[in-house]
């Protein structure tokens, strides 16, 4: 395992399952507090260990991770994007991620997902696109293998 510190200036002190900051003062038995996670039992993944709050690392246990959308972007049919991570960092390719009512609730769920993405992937580089179809907006990630 590598030390703390290293791990969570590499992540920018956030927590990569909530996507919150963690705060670097405080106590490591808080809940609030600092810890490293290993994100995936795969030894050929290119990052295992992540920063993560002690409760969110907790909380996850055994179970697979959900990272969850926010409440305010408007898509239907959100891929899961631990999912879409592995997929894209195995394979390299494009993804459809979500369908949305509109052309601009399709961009900002594409700017959140790039900005997601890079945090929850650092060494992912992904683009996002949206592409009408169906009378619906296609949000789509794309990365280079």
């Amino acid at each position: 395992m590598s030390l703390l510190d290293d791990v969570a200036e590499r992540d920018g002190w956030r927590c990569w399952v909530c996507d919150e900051p963690v705060d670097a003062g405080m106590s490591v038995n808080d809940p609030r507090g600092p810890s490293v996670d290993s994100r995936t039992a795969d030894r050929k993944a290119k990052i295992t260990e992540r920063l993560a709050h002690r409760a969110c690392n907790t909380r996850k246990g055994a179970v697979k991770v959900v990272i969850a959308w926010p409440d305010r972007l408007h898509v239907i049919e959100p891929a899961p994007l631990i999912t879409v991570a592995e997929r894209l960092e195995r394979k390299g390719g494009r993804e459809l991620v979500a369908r949305c009512p509109s052309r601009k609730d399709a961009q900002e769920a594409a700017d959140w997902l790039v900005d997601r993405f890079s945090r929850l992937a650092p060494g992912l580089p992904v683009t996002a696109t949206v592409d009408a179809g169906g009378g619906q907006f296609l949000v789509a990630l794309s990365a280079r293998r």
